[in-house]
């Protein structure tokens, strides 16, 4: 959207103002299960005149399937993880024969979804700096929670 020159003139902060509050009128549209006559009546509260209304409802419709089956693919609730395994992985040669020793963590975490039931495992790998940085941040998390819960 930025790099749109019809929209160059425009300052990219109100752009994305604009693109974030486009998106969420989608999304809720599409999560209440909306008709035109709801939506057209939202719209028209914000002051948009009905030649963009009937605009944006054309091109809602159109995509309102793709919209309901994304959505129902995601889920109501957030991905809990209910648990965390780990191993130590060294890679001593590289594809090439070269000596590397490199330590490397494999990280798995079982995911629940209180929806769908269970989900498939979420796993990567990471350097021992990179997972300091994750426990570091998991525990600004864990501070920041324990505060707003004392609130």
């Amino acid at each position: 959207i930025l790099d749109d020159p019809d929209l160059k003139d425009i300052d990219p902060t109100v752009l994305k103002h604009c693109h974030a509050a486009a998106a969420t009128c989608i999304l809720e549209a599409g999560k209440q299960k909306a008709d035109i006559a709801a939506i057209s009546t939202c719209l028209e509260d914000c002051k948009l005149d009905k030649e963009r209304i009937e605009q944006f409802c054309t091109e809602y419709q159109k995509n309102k399937d793709a919209l309901e089956i994304l959505l129902g693919s995601i889920g109501r609730s957030p991905l809990h993880i209910t648990d965390v395994s780990w191993r130590l992985e060294y890679q001593i040669k590289s594809n090439q024969l070269h000596k590397t020793y490199q330590p490397s963590y494999l990280v798995t975490l079982n995911i629940e979804n209180s929806d769908l039931g269970s989900h498939p495992d979420v796993s990567f790998s990471c350097t021992m700096e990179q997972l300091q940085d994750l426990v570091g941040k998991l525990k600004d998390a864990a501070k920041s929670l324990e505060r707003a819960s004392q609130m």
